[in-house]
């Protein structure tokens, strides 16, 4: 038997357990917010409320991040996710260690047949992609969590136990040294996509039948590979299914190979298995060493509510879709990222309990279009009847020939920031704003995440106001969690730089002007072309759910 080198294991943290304050005592304590799960959404959430000066325990069975054996798992952390980490200040990190890429390539058989690059359209500071092992994003959240020191987090606590209360829940948690009950005002289940606590509710997730199985390998090569995103509708040397190649941080190649879904997850995860695939694909002679082997499979499901009163689903444990285009941890980081100033406004009695209820409003519209685009990807990559087969062998050969044909090539729409549906927050409905490089009046430069990382507030971006408008709306808004700030014009109010990019991207005609409400997870909530102290009050009561006799 021929045998593989495997390179040194990833050396992973670990943490100390900590006996909690509550196994010394009898009575029962309250938490404003618990989190249950520290992966990307669990962690992107409690240093979200930890950035806003929010308390909140997070709660963790294990005492590391990512999986024992330092899978890869997620890779592809796109812009929306790219400009919330620079937000919550472990983005340079991000890019340091990771890969960026904006190009990528699509192959039938040896022949490319579709090209992107993302970068074209983008505005933002961020990078369309940037390539990073799972285990890495959550390292450096837990870091900056820690550094922040707002957060009890506490690892090698196991939930056993929830029980909804009418004004919260209730938590029953094992731990080494003994176990421990605590209630919540509100409790976020992020604890992945086979969440005992959504078992234990009865909450239903609604799972497809059949199951998309992969193997993926995590390779280094003596021979580096280009640093391009590299995918075959139908490659030869995979018996004609789908095979995806990214670069990731360390010099690791991350190679997904589709499988059929009847096979056996062992076999097809043996080291000689595994490279035999890889001679297949790049030669005999191709010289590597195994980081890591592991089969994945998966079942898309979404749940019906990600709000069940005082309990909320985020991450793949209120929705899980294909990987095709990364759409599964960038939704699940933008799920926190939506929920986290809800719940900061909501704890600081800044804001009405029906704001909590537009996160299961706008997120799971979101879950669903996601569901809805992968879906179509997984089709066509996996093409379930003659039909879908025909119109493949039919798309893939116009491509080949035809400039038309080749953007209905499906191999996984990229990961991009979803538009919200118009609702009651939201009468416009919502689109994300890009962090653009922006210039106070004085020439400091500063950009959208910067002017929101600090508190938990709107900002109001008003073209050009007169001193009379600027003074009235800051008397009419004092109260609000609000940041005016003046594009252009001499109105009093902190300046920026007019520009013609940034008033185009927030849907503003330049040679008119208006008002423009974004919020704080950089979302634009309103525009207002005529302006005024009346209107941007009741646009800010509006998104925030503050009724008539709120402060």
């Amino acid at each position: 038997m021929e045998n593989f080198a495997f390179a040194p294991a990833y050396e992973l943290p670990v943490w100390p357990f900590t006996p909690p304050p509550e196994l010394n005592g009898t009575a029962v304590v309250r938490h404003p917010i618990v989190i249950v799960g520290a992966g990307p959404s669990g962690l992107t959430l409690a240093c979200d409320l930890a950035q806003r000066g929010v308390r909140a325990v997070l709660l963790d069975e294990d005492d590391t991040v990512g999986v024992r054996g330092a899978s890869s798992r997620g890779i592809c952390y796109a812009q929306k996710s790219l400009e919330i980490f620079e937000r919550l200040g472990i983005y340079e990190r991000i890019a340091a260690k990771g890969i960026t890429w904006s190009f990528g390539r699509t192959f039938s058989g040896d022949q490319e047949v579709y090209n992107f690059n993302l970068q074209a359209t983008s505005v933002s500071k961020q990078p369309p992609f940037v390539n990073l092992q799972q285990f890495y994003i959550e390292w450096f959240l837990v870091d900056r969590i820690l550094e922040l020191d707002v957060t009890d987090l506490r690892w090698k606590n196991r939930v056993t136990r929830v029980e909804p209360l009418a004004d919260g829940v209730r938590i029953d948690i094992e731990t080494p040294a003994g176990s421990y009950t605590i209630e919540a005002d509100h409790l976020i289940d992020a604890t992945g996509a086979n969440s005992p606590i959504r078992t234990q509710l009865g909450v239903a997730s609604h799972a497809s039948r059949s199951t998309d199985r992969w193997c993926i390998s995590d390779v280094r090569f003596e021979k580096p590979l280009p640093t391009e995103r590299w995918t075959w509708v139908d490659a030869p040397f995979n018996e004609g299914r789908g095979v995806w190649q990214h670069l990731m941080a360390d010099g690791v190649w991350r190679i997904d190979y589709q499988m059929p879904e009847d096979c056996d997850p062992a076999e097809i995860s043996r080291p000689e298995v595994a490279g035999a695939r890889l001679r297949e694909q790049l030669g005999p002679d191709v010289a590597f060493e195994f980081v890591w082997i592991g089969p994945y499979g998966y079942r898309d499901h979404l749940l019906e509510r990600f709000r069940h009163g005082r309990v909320c689903f985020i991450g793949d444990a209120a929705h899980v879709v294909s990987p095709f285009g990364a759409r599964g941890g960038n939704t699940g980081i933008q799920d926190a990222a939506n929920l986290g100033w809800k719940l900061a406004l909501v704890a600081q009695g800044k804001a009405g309990d029906a704001l909590l209820d537009s996160y299961d409003a706008e997120r799971r519209p979101a879950a669903q279009e996601n569901l809805t685009v992968t879906s179509r990807s997984a089709r066509f990559l996996a093409p379930r009847s003659p039909a879908e087969h025909t119109l493949r062998r039919a798309v893939v050969a116009l491509a080949k020939r035809h400039t038309f044909a080749r953007a209905l090539v499906n191999t996984g729409r990229m990961s991009v920031a979803n538009d919200y549906p118009a609702a009651p927050l939201l009468p416009e409905g919502a689109r994300t704003v890009q962090n653009l490089p922006l210039y106070w009046a004085d020439g400091r430069e500063t950009t959208l995440m910067q002017l929101l990382a600090e508190g938990t507030q709107c900002l109001g971006l008003w073209f050009a106001p007169t001193r009379a408008q600027a003074q009235a709306a800051c008397d009419a808004t004092a109260a609000l969690p609000l940041r005016l700030l003046a594009v252009g014009g001499d109105s009093g109010l902190p300046t920026l730089q007019a520009d013609e990019t940034l008033a185009r991207h927030l849907g503003i005609d330049p040679s008119v002007g208006g008002f423009v409400l974004v919020r704080p997870d950089a979302y634009r909530a309103a525009v207002l072309v005529q302006a005024a102290p009346d209107t941007v009050t009741a646009a800010v009561r509006t998104a925030l759910a503050l009724t008539a006799s709120s402060p």
